[in-house]
């Protein structure tokens, strides 16, 4: 794989994640791809966070915590460990989602394959004591703009994306879906998203997270919407393609 050597930069922003953390970044450890750096961004926890990632860090140097002054979101705590990446790549890991062991090394070798900018996989998903649904989130093997737009499948945790194309449309705002506004400001250059259709990301559910409420996530989306440039016809289009494909989506996760 030429693609050997790159370095893969992993961002995990952390608040309170106790619960949940240690698992996140053992399946970073796993990993059969092994050039990469965990870059932990502490948003100020109260709980054990900060300890139990320091743990980790003392044993293996390619795991690195960053602690914020104060707690400033995950739009801006993301950012934080972006500036601080070395790698070529960018990879997103959400502090209670995990990833399978060939994570990485498969979307790298498709990114060689098709020269690719931006990959993505499919989703399994385990509620939050960490028991397996029996469903899995299908993702397409390409995604153009206007695809995406109708409804997002580029899960936050599953990307690997180049770092520049990140910082270059990196947005912040926790009153929007910024990873989805990241993905749409790459794919409208004409840039395609190439899809691993397979359950690479384990996605937990009942996470209280900005986007659990779903009326607060649709207020989330529409924002997205008007942030790249969508006139309100056109973002209320999007916004019924949305909410119908979100209906289906989510009826098999109750």
């Amino acid at each position: 794989m030429s693609n050997s050597g790159e370095t893969v930069s992993i961002i995990m922003a952390a608040y309170n994640a106790e619960k949940t953390i240690e698992s996140a970044i053992e399946s970073v450890l796993a990993q059969t791809y092994k050039d990469w750096e965990l870059i932990v961004v502490n948003d100020c926890s109260k709980d054990k966070t900060k300890e139990i990632v320091s743990a980790v860090a003392e044993k293996d140097s390619r795991v690195r915590l960053i602690s914020n002054e104060t707690n400033s979101g995950v739009s801006v705590t993301r950012k934080k460990g972006a500036e601080a990446a070395r790698g070529a790549w960018i990879a997103v890991l959400d502090s209670d989602d995990m990833w399978k062991p060939d994570k990485l090394e498969k979307q790298l070798r498709l990114a060689n394959d098709k020269n690719a900018e931006l990959v993505f996989t499919g989703s399994g998903f385990i509620d939050n004591e960490g028991n397996p649904i029996d469903w899995q989130l299908h993702v397409p093997q390409i995604l153009s703009y206007r695809e995406l737009l109708k409804q997002n499948l580029v899960s936050n945790s599953s990307v690997l994306v180049k770092k520049e194309l990140y910082e270059q449309f990196y947005a912040v705002g926790d009153y929007m879906h910024e990873d989805f506004a990241i993905w749409l400001g790459i794919t409208k250059t004409g840039r395609t998203a190439f899809g691993i259709d397979e359950p690479l990301l384990i996605y937990r559910l009942a996470k209280s997270s900005k986007s659990s409420n779903k009326l607060k996530a649709a207020r989330m989306n529409w924002n997205t919407y008007r942030y790249v440039g969508l006139n309100p016809l056109a973002a209320s289009y999007y916004m019924c393609c949305y909410t119908v494909r979100g209906l289906l989506k989510y009826r098999h996760l109750k």
